[in-house]
Parts: C-alpha cells; structure tokens; sequence
C-alpha cells in the first residue's frame, strides 16, 4: 500500500498494539505480534515513503513513542521496549534524511484519554501519575504532532506527559506553599 501512496509530506506513525502486565505472562506470539505492529510496521513504511520525500527535498516523520519508552513502569517492559525503539528510529533516521530536507522527530506522550485508554482507567489507577493530576486528551497530542508541519526541529523526542516522571504522590493536590514572617 505504501508503494501505492501519492505525494506524502508528513507521515505519523501512530498506529501500534498496546499490551501490558508481568513479563513473565506474555508469550513468544504476542511479543512478536507488537514488535511487528509497534516497530516492523513504521520501519517499512519509513522504507517506501522517506526516499520520495528526499527526492523531493521535504517531508516530515513523526513517530509516537510513548514516555512508556524511556521512563521504567512495571509491566510494560514489551511495549515500552517498541515505544523506545521508535524514538531511537527517530534519531537515526533524523540523520540519515535530513540532508534531504526530511525532518523526523518523535513524540513521547504520557497517559491520554483515548477509546482504548477511557478515563476511568486513569482516574481508578490516579490520575495523580501527572504533575497536572489528569491524563491528557488526543485534542493535544494532536497539537503537537501538527506543530511539526514547518517546524525547525529534527532528531528530538518530546515528552507530553503533563509532568509525569516527576509526579508524586501528591501530583494534582494544591501546593501549600509556606508564609513568610516579617
């Protein structure tokens, strides 16, 4: 299909397979069904359509990773790992294309509420797991992502994650922040 494709100017590689619990419970099948979604999937599509956009002297690639990739969480080592190997594709092929003109970053978002991910999940689990006490919504991954279109960036990863490798226990909750005597 990708052969198939027009003129392409910015390619997102959003599509991929969540999967998530102790290492030890996922099996060889299911491993390999996310590397081939999660990584295998963007890696060939990035084979087909980066070259027309070198010939052309433009273009941009947006990876989504995930912040699954680069900050350690309990289980989700697999997923992590193909969110990792995204940003890494992103860096790499920053290199390689950009004296073509081709820009390629990637996006590292935290938790969103999204069909697959509905709210409930953040808000059962606490969604205190952001310095802003929420999870975040598509509507600004989307900003981002098209943020990208004339940007002057390559070979960077950006954390949307409303705060979350920093976050503590009481993320959300208003600070008290001490008085000072006169």
């Amino acid at each position: 299909m990708a052969n198939e494709a027009g003129e392409v100017d910015i390619l997102v590689n959003n599509a991929g397979v969540p999967w998530f619990g102790p290492t030890e419970k996922l099996d060889a099948e299911t491993l390999d069904h996310l590397f081939a979604a999660n990584v295998q999937a963007p890696y060939l599509l990035v084979t087909v359509l980066a070259p027309k956009m070198v010939a052309r002297g433009s273009g941009a690639i947006i990876n989504m990773a995930s912040r699954a990739g680069t900050i350690g969480q309990a289980d989700s080592a697999a997923y992590g790992a193909t969110k990792a190997a995204l940003a890494s594709f992103a860096r790499s092929w920053a290199a390689e294309y950009a004296p073509g003109g081709v820009r390629v970053n990637s996006v590292s978002p935290g938790p969103v509420y999204t069909g697959a991910a509905k709210g409930e999940l953040f808000d059962v689990s606490g969604s205190t797991t952001t310095l802003l006490g929420r999870a975040g919504e598509p509507s600004e991954i989307a900003d981002l992502v098209g943020y990208f279109r004339g940007s002057f960036i390559t070979s960077a990863d950006f954390a949307i994650d409303g705060g979350r490798p920093a976050a503590r226990p009481d993320a959300g909750r208003s600070a008290q922040l001490p008085t000072q005597s006169s």
